[in-house]
């Protein structure tokens, strides 16, 4: 059928006027300013830095950060289980001290099913193989394979659990070696999402064995704030003890989703390390308490100016946390990169946050008192809305901290 030219020039007219959908830019980069490093509850360690220069105690830092507490004596002898190696393909140990022995048994804790044992000039490799461990021991120029199994127990001369000289061994996985003197090393297959994976605990004894090793503060800073880290350190530990994780074979994880544990090399940094390990000794059982049990003393290491509530941070409440000043972290000789800092996250990183397809722009719908974002909204192209806690949103993004603007958008 034909149409006249009249109803086509209606028809062109009438189509020009309906509204066309536009193209939404989608922005490469998203551009934050803020202040602060780390999630903000507890015990902040740069505020524990300035307090001590100030001539303040341990107690007296310790009772600010914290409401509500007092410090007490605790049997601090338990063992823990350390993760030192999480979701691993492989992983490689060897002794770090000549003339020594390292025993390699079949089994976990307890397991005396013996398999071989070998010298400092060897080492053993282990790699996940469908379910279970499979290890393998080089001898010089050839190779010994070992029978998989589930678990493997790894034992060192020095230790409680075999006797000769003392020994440090290497652990290697993911491109890093740390050291480790004392306890024993679990290797073990444990499934995960992405199918059966390694899992390395050390063992070790909370009350020196472990802390001793524990990273989370430099050991030239004052001794008082140094005494309140051993003690907070302890505390945490404690409130983890013997609450076992099947996802990583362990009670805590020795990196900053707990606390960072280095192991011998925090004990033997020049000059310091020795200072350390007499600060853990000097403090020995002194624990953070709140109707007499352990608090989980968490610790960051600088604020925007307050520190934060552990539900503003989390969801959870803790009475042992509060909303105090923090002016030692916006001290700038103390804390020159964090009193202030500025971050660009790319389009990947924030739709991954926010589970999204695309993020075309960002919202902060409010903020906690401490000055932390309490939510923050991303809209997508397609008008969809997802809101997240602004810690929540920090820790997705690696921002610095919770303490934070938006500052603009590059397409």
């Amino acid at each position: 059928m034909r149409m006249s030219k009249a109803f086509l020039a209606i028809l062109f007219i009438f189509s020009s006027l309906i509204p066309t959908a536009q193209a939404v830019d989608v922005p490469a980069t998203f551009s934050f300013q803020g202040s602060g490093y780390g999630h903000g509850v507890g015990l902040s360690q740069m505020g524990a830095r300035s307090m001590a220069l100030a001539g303040q105690s341990f107690e007296e830092i310790i009772k600010y950060f914290y409401k509500d507490v007092a410090i007490e004596q605790i049997d601090d002898s338990k063992i823990l289980r350390v993760n030192i190696g999480h979701l691993l393909s492989s992983a490689k140990v060897s002794s770090a001290t000549k003339a020594s022995q390292l025993q390699i048994i079949q089994g976990d804790l307890g397991s005396e099913s013996v398999v071989p044992v070998f010298s400092s000039a060897d080492s053993i490799s282990f790699s996940i193989i469908g379910s279970t461990v499979s290890p393998r021991i080089t001898l010089g120029k050839s190779t010994q394979l070992l029978t998989r199994s589930k678990t493997f127990t790894i034992r060192w001369a020095g230790t409680r659990y075999l006797e000769g000289p003392d020994t440090v061994i290497a652990v290697n996985h993911s491109g890093l070696t740390q050291k480790y003197k004392y306890g024993q090393i679990q290797v073990k297959a444990v499934k995960s999402p992405a199918g059966y994976r390694i899992e390395m605990t050390n063992s070790v004894r909370l009350a020196d064995e472990y802390l001793w090793g524990v990273s989370e503060m430099p050991s030239f800073w004052p001794v008082a704030a140094l005494e309140a880290q051993a003690i907070a350190s302890r505390t945490y530990a404690l409130s983890k003890a013997g609450i076992y994780r099947s996802v990583c074979d362990c009670d805590l994880y020795g990196s900053i989703s707990d606390q960072t544990f280095l192991g011998y090399a925090k004990e033997i940094e020049k000059k310091y390390g020795v200072i350390w390990k007499e600060i853990i000794t000097r403090t020995a059982g002194l624990t953070i308490t709140q109707l007499g049990l352990p608090i989980t003393a968490y610790f960051f290491s600088s604020s925007g100016g307050k520190t934060e509530l552990a539900i503003n941070a989390w969801g959870s409440s803790r009475a042992y946390t509060q909303i105090v000043d923090d002016p030692g972290s916006l001290d700038l000789i103390l804390n020159p990169r964090f009193v202030t800092w500025n971050r660009e996250v790319p389009q990947s990183v924030i739709t991954a946050a926010f589970v999204l397809p695309d993020v075309v722009s960002l919202e902060i719908l409010g903020v906690n008192e401490s000055g932390t974002v309490a939510q923050i909204q991303a809209t997508s192209s397609t008008g969809v809305q997802v809101a997240l806690r602004g810690e929540t949103f920090r820790s997705r993004t690696k921002i610095p901290s919770a303490w934070f603007s938006l500052v603009s958008v590059q397409n």
